[in-house]
């Protein structure tokens, strides 16, 4: 029989023990995984664990393990759907493995080395155990590689920018660089995708709307949309974009449709764009001009936010595993502070660890039309 307690009182670790006739060391063993454990053991343990309801006191952790069981992240381009849902994932899984995740955002534009490192000297003064970086510009990436820290970080990012990734592990000393992983998505496999798909719909002229050249995504994009559609002997007008936004993408797609009708040339049969929202703005662009998609113009996204395929038509785009980048990043920092030697991905670029991606071919992606 268990000692009753006060109502509200959470259980403790000793009341499992008695429960399962163990002592309270077996009980933290099962707790914190160990091999040294028999099934039979574990299964029992488990069961009053169960039963009462039991929760381990991270407090209690942090003083037996000497860590904080604390990550601090800190995060650029938070308006935006990739970042936050690689977030939600990171935060989902760091509570599964009863860490804490303490996240503060900056603008991924504007932030100064300065400010990263007063950020990264606030999350030492909480006793984080490690970091993890979300990077989505240079100036970002720069200044995560540029951190005096000497706890394991995880730097979210893309595999090529102004910066190159070796520019940027050559920051890091000796001893930063052991205990450092990047992880990001795969855009050269993406683009690849992509670019095989217009192929074989007969695709042979396009228009690609580039990002924000400071992001490293959209730096990455743009590389692998130029070599994949040189390869496939596909001839790109490269649109140059200063931001995600539809509003800029919708200007540029009317200026482009004015250019083509006063000329009398014939459009590109597809227009790809760098992100979702872009998409957004081209297609809005081809309606107003009585322009039909896919049948006079093609139009491919990246991203698939949510509710691309409620588009007209619907959207056909890259789908970035956002979540697996989110789990991908923790299983580095668990394998990095020792607690998991679980790869976190199968294939890896210049030294990022690549997340695959899907291409969801929906119809706003048609045959070439004969021009």
């Amino acid at each position: 029989m268990v000692t009753s307690r006060k109502p509200g009182k959470r259980p403790s670790m000793f009341e499992v023990a008695k429960l399962a006739g163990v002592s309270h060391q077996t009980v933290s063993r099962v707790i914190n995984n160990s091999p040294d454990v028999s099934d039979a053991t574990r299964a029992r343990v488990q069961a009053a664990i169960d039963q009462l309801g039991y929760r381990p006191s991270n407090s209690a952790r942090a003083l037996a393990s000497r860590r904080s069981r604390t990550i601090g992240l800190i995060a650029g381009g938070l308006k935006f759907f990739g970042p936050i849902s690689a977030i939600t994932s990171i935060e989902s899984m760091a509570r599964d493995h009863g860490l804490f995740m303490s996240v503060m955002m900056v603008h991924e534009a504007l932030c100064t080395q300065a400010d990263f490192d007063n950020l990264c000297d606030t999350f030492n003064e909480q006793n984080v155990d490690a970091f993890i970086f979300l990077t989505p510009t240079d100036v970002m990436f720069a200044a995560a590689c540029r951190a005096k820290v000497t706890q394991p970080r995880v730097i979210v990012t893309s595999t090529h920018g102004q910066m190159t990734v070796r520019e940027g592990l050559s920051l890091l000393t000796a001893d930063g660089r052991r205990s450092t992983a990047l992880v990001g998505i795969d855009q050269w496999g993406a683009m690849a995708k992509v670019v095989g798909l217009l192929a074989e719909y007969g695709h042979k002229s396009a228009l690609y709307f580039a990002g924000p050249n400071e992001w490293r995504d959209a730096h990455t994009r743009l590389d692998s949309w130029r070599k994949m559609a040189a390869a496939k002997s596909i001839d790109s007008q490269i649109v140059r974009c200063h931001s995600w936004d539809a509003d800029e993408a919708y200007a540029h797609m009317n200026h482009l449709l004015d250019e083509y009708g006063r000329r009398g040339a014939a459009l590109p049969t597809v227009a790809v764009a760098a992100n979702d929202s872009q998409a957004m703005g081209i297609c809005r662009a081809l309606h107003e001009h009585g322009l039909r998609i896919p049948q006079d113009m093609s139009v491919v996204g990246f991203d698939d936010m949510s509710g691309m395929d409620n588009m007209y038509p619907p959207l056909t785009t890259v789908r970035p595993d956002f979540e697996g980048l989110g789990v991908a990043a923790m299983r580095e920092t668990l394998r990095l502070l020792g607690e998991s030697g679980e790869p976190a991905f199968l294939a890896s670029q210049h030294g990022v660890g690549l997340i695959p991606t899907q291409v969801m071919a929906r119809r706003s992606l048609g045959p070439a039309p004969r021009r």
